[in-house]
């Protein structure tokens, strides 16, 4: 009798969602490098920069911000909704992200290396370069999404899915997935295919990654 090894069951994403009120309104000068911001809101602003480098927010809604760069590099976020940005340089490396849900918002490049997300929803977002290089992804879900490089070298990705989302280029070099549902994403180019253990697949997306595997493999398929 032959012993099959049945995979385990792929985990979804462990997400609740957020919930704020009682909010103080906030306004351009509080958004400062080192911040601590606890239940503000900051609604329709319009800048050249925002300097929120170390900062720590927690329990805090940013609507409606426009500017040509965001650095949160080394800053702490937990507890918050950033909705409707148009920011074309998102600059967050070594940042710390818990509970916190990104919605309807505009990003041309998002630096995440090196940082540690944890329960975050993407949703109705438009992404450029994310950069999640050396991150730690935990309970990541996209919601109809667009991205056009999803960079995921070295990063550890533990229960993360993707719902009618669109990844142009998504790179997995040396990256160590675990529960990764790819389903719902509609991919187009997949470099380094010998990194996919640990995701789960649609038999159409497996038949376009077959011949990359293949390939990583040294097989020739020939008639």
């Amino acid at each position: 009798m032959t012993n099959r090894r049945t995979a385990p069951p792929t985990r979804s994403p462990r997400l609740s969602p957020v919930r704020l009120e009682g909010l103080t309104a906030g306004d351009a000068l509080d958004l400062e490098s080192g911040a601590h911001l606890d239940g503000f809101e900051f609604d329709a602003l319009t800048l050249d920069s925002i300097e929120l480098a170390s900062a720590n927010l927690s329990e805090c809604r940013l609507a409606s911000i426009t500017a040509s760069d965001v650095d949160l590099a080394g800053a702490r976020i937990s507890d918050s909704v950033i909705e409707r940005w148009n920011v074309p340089v998102l600059a967050a490396r070594r940042s710390t992200w818990r509970d916190v849900e990104v919605r309807d918002s505009r990003i041309g490049s998002a630096e995440f290396y090196g940082a540690e997300l944890r329960s975050v929803l993407f949703e109705n977002c438009k992404l450029g370069f994310v950069n999640l290089r050396g991150a730690t992804f935990t309970d990541i879900r996209f919601v109809d999404c667009t991205i056009d490089e999803l960079d995921l070298g070295q990063a550890t990705v533990s229960r993360l899915a993707f719902e009618r989302t669109s990844v142009d280029q998504i790179e997995l070099a040396g990256a160590t997935l675990e529960h990764t549902d790819l389903r719902g994403a509609r991919l187009a180019v997949v470099n380094g295919v010998d990194r996919l253990r640990g995701t789960i697949v649609t038999p159409e997306q497996l038949s376009v990654l077959a011949p990359l595997i293949a390939a990583n493999l040294g097989i020739d398929v020939d008639d």
